[in-house]
């Protein structure tokens, strides 16, 4: 019993003693390297802090001059000049009524081979130096002679620029604005009879009309005369680019608006 009881009073010893960690001495720091680095505020960055950019080199053909504003080598086809000699950037169109329908986009050859025949409105993306060439096709003299009818337009840009120095291409944009008629005579039938019934001309036909108007002057002059047609041709849009009234581009458009107003 005695063994018993002394064995309740007798304190049990842990069987592993806790160790407190103890707090580390705060070393100084042994170079500037170890000292904390302060945050720098946001947006104020050194330049030496940024990262250098390098341009990569380019490698400039020898034998061509660059560019000194723009570094850049020039094209080598250069800006497309119609018939290789007329700049077209500069043209303007004030007829806001055609202006769509006149496609005056720079092209060197104006001949597409027809790719817009079968497509609605497809005439009015053509150039319109090429409806020109078409048109002058539609006479009698130039019935399917694509390179004949060609080469006339092309002589009448070249005789129109020397006794101008204008633009070609600017004179017949206005020589077409001048000679498309905006109103005409249509025929409205009251019974058995026909009444004469003045309408506005729609903007596709002012154009075809005034492009018909042209070329025909242009055959007509030239079956009066001896001078070949891209002389007559050049004469006709020069007179029709002034609003001449003896031009018979110009003259067709004043009759037809005449009998117009009459019909009122």
């Amino acid at each position: 019993m005695d063994d018993k009881n002394a064995s309740k009073e007798a304190p049990q010893k842990p069987s592993a003693e806790r160790k407190e960690p103890e707090p580390e001495a705060a070393s100084a720091p042994s170079s500037v390297a170890d000292e904390p680095k302060k945050a720098k505020p946001k947006g104020d960055r050194s330049k030496e802090d940024e990262p250098k950019k390098v341009k990569p080199k380019e490698d400039k053909p020898e034998g061509k001059a660059v560019d000194e504003d723009t570094g850049q080598m020039p094209s080598p086809l250069g800006d497309v000049l119609l018939f290789g000699r007329f700049d077209v950037s500069d043209v303007k169109v004030d007829d806001a009524g055609i202006a769509r329908y006149i496609d005056i986009s720079p092209v060197s050859v104006p001949h597409t081979g027809g790719k817009h025949t079968s497509r609605a409105f497809g005439k009015a993306r053509m150039s319109i130096v090429e409806r020109l060439i078409n048109g002058m096709m539609r006479t009698e003299d130039f019935t399917g002679k694509k390179i004949k009818s060609y080469k006339a337009v092309e002589d009448a840009f070249i005789l129109i620029h020397e006794k101008t120095k204008d633009n070609p291409l600017q004179l017949l944009v206005d020589a077409l604005q001048n000679a498309a008629p905006r109103e005409e005579v249509t025929r409205l039938q009251y019974g058995g009879i026909s009444v004469p019934k003045a309408v506005d001309v729609a903007p596709a036909r002012r154009l075809d009309l005034a492009l018909r108007h042209l070329c025909q002057g242009a055959l007509e002059s030239s079956h009066k005369s001896k001078k070949p047609i891209g002389e007559c041709l050049a004469d006709e849009i020069i007179a029709a680019a002034k609003g001449d009234v003896n031009c018979h581009s110009v003259a067709r458009k004043e009759e037809v608006e005449r009998v117009a107003a009459s019909a009122r």
